[in-house]
């Protein structure tokens, strides 16, 4: 009779835990998913959502084959580190300055396939940007490899856990923030995009000063 392996078991559950770490820390992509879910609606927050574990994957597969090559050296974990940070202080600004606009979250000018594209890169580039990022997922896979010992299907199942629990988590979200906006006023979408805009430059300063 077939039997699924402990071993397999037991990266489903390690994988579990670390999706559900990663799924309650506050960072940019939470802001932004809470932003787009409120003024764009929950299908714009679906494909933000389906950008940043686009961009996890892509992140994980680098991991995998050397990225520790490229930023284990502190002049590129600067270099990586300030065009990060210069990128996420651009979003910042450009969520302040959207607050002056008026907010109506039933307008939708931009064409389905543009909007699908530009709400894609927008969560695959608001989560690549961080350098803490690659550094976390070249951690977590020296830490699946090395210590835990997993490869194959193992260490296939403990990834694909992670980004499955972090992407249902940001869809659960966004879909309570979408819940939400029925409650929310032209004012306090303005003020929304005002703390996420300095949120976003906050975060983009800790960046570009971390290494100094």
């Amino acid at each position: 009779m077939d039997y699924i392996h402990p071993e397999f078991l037991m990266a489903l559950l390690n994988g579990l835990i670390f999706g559900l770490t990663l799924a309650v820390m506050l960072g940019p992509v939470f802001f932004t998913l809470l932003q787009t879910s409120l003024e764009k609606g929950f299908s714009k927050a679906i494909i933000v959502a389906v950008g940043v574990s686009v961009g996890d994957i892509i992140l994980i597969l680098l991991a995998y084959f050397g990225l520790s090559k490229l930023i284990g050296f502190n002049e590129n974990k600067m270099i990586i580190a300030y065009a990060g940070s210069v990128i996420l202080a651009l979003f910042g600004v450009a969520s302040i300055i959207k607050a002056r606009r008026p907010f109506n979250p039933k307008l939708n000018t931009t064409p389905e396939v543009k909007g699908f594209f530009r709400f894609f890169f927008k969560g695959l580039l608001i989560n690549a940007i961080s350098p803490f990022v690659p550094i976390f997922w070249i951690g977590t896979m020296s830490l699946a490899t090395v210590e835990y010992n997993y490869s194959g299907t193992t260490l296939f199942a403990f990834f694909a856990t992670i980004i499955a629990v972090v992407f249902l988590t940001d869809l659960l979200k966004a879909f309570l923030a979408n819940k939400l906006s029925v409650l929310i006023t032209s004012k306090v979408m303005r003020i929304m995009n005002i703390l996420v805009g300095i949120i976003l430059i906050a975060f983009s300063i800790r960046m570009a000063t971390y290494y100094l």
